[in-house]
């Protein structure tokens, strides 16, 4: 099982290096582009070293991570929207270069990668308090309602995070027009949370309770 496992995490790990190399560089036409080697690293080092402290760690976790197969239709259509937006915001980010339309200043790059950083050890954080999440919208065996930490603050806190990932990316590109891409990002996770809350509170006991407790879904005192 553990052999699986490994050979599954490197092979998409390469994959993904892979594919958003080619998403990037080819629409921008040169590998001269400094902001795409700096979201490159960022992205997939900090990645691969969380890889590995899972795998050793938490292999279950690993797993639940890897799998991406979503049972659900409205769900489907939810991820098939975000890698959408992906490859479109992916794609502007180089050809936004390539044609030098409207480059972002250094240092908004700069403060981004930092912000994207902060937001990574955020992300393992949620990882460290919630065993039970997986990338599909499910109920496990055994599962129970997390309420501490960053989940006594908002009832999503991964959500928060990545909405805070996915939005400095752009400016790590350097592109304002990809930025705009991903601003459909929240709209998307939006409609994630209203389906995964109704799962919730239907089938995870305590979950209504939960609520009526920690009022806010990704963003304190706002929603």
């Amino acid at each position: 099982m553990i052999r699986e496992l490994v050979f599954q995490a490197i092979s998409k790990f390469i994959l993904g290096v892979a594919v958003t190399g080619i998403l990037i560089f080819l629409p921008a036409g040169t590998f001269h582009y400094w902001n795409a080697w700096l979201f490159i690293g960022i992205l997939f080092i900090p990645m691969l070293f969380a890889g590995i402290v899972m795998m050793f760690k938490n292999p279950e976790l690993l797993k639940k991570r890897l799998n991406a197969k979503e049972q659900q239709t409205e769900q489907n259509i939810v991820i098939k929207l975000s890698g959408l937006m992906f490859v479109l915001g992916f794609a502007v980010a180089g050809l936004n270069f390539r044609f030098e339309w409207i480059m972002l200043p250094g240092w908004v790059s700069w403060m981004a990668a930092v912000m994207f950083l902060f937001s990574y050890l955020l992300y393992g954080e949620v990882l460290r308090e919630n065993t039970y999440l997986s990338r599909t919208v499910e109920i496990q065996q055994g599962q129970r309602v997390i309420d501490t930490g960053l989940y006594g603050i908002v009832r999503h806190p991964m959500y928060s995070v990545t909405i805070i990932l996915f939005l400095s990316m752009p400016l790590v590109l350097g592109s304002g027009f990809s930025f705009v891409v991903f601003l459909v990002y929240p709209i998307i996770i939006a409609k994630r949370i209203r389906n995964e809350e109704a799962l919730l509170e239907k089938e995870l006991e305590g979950y209504a309770a939960y609520k009526t407790k920690v009022k806010y879904k990704i963003i304190p005192y706002i929603w």
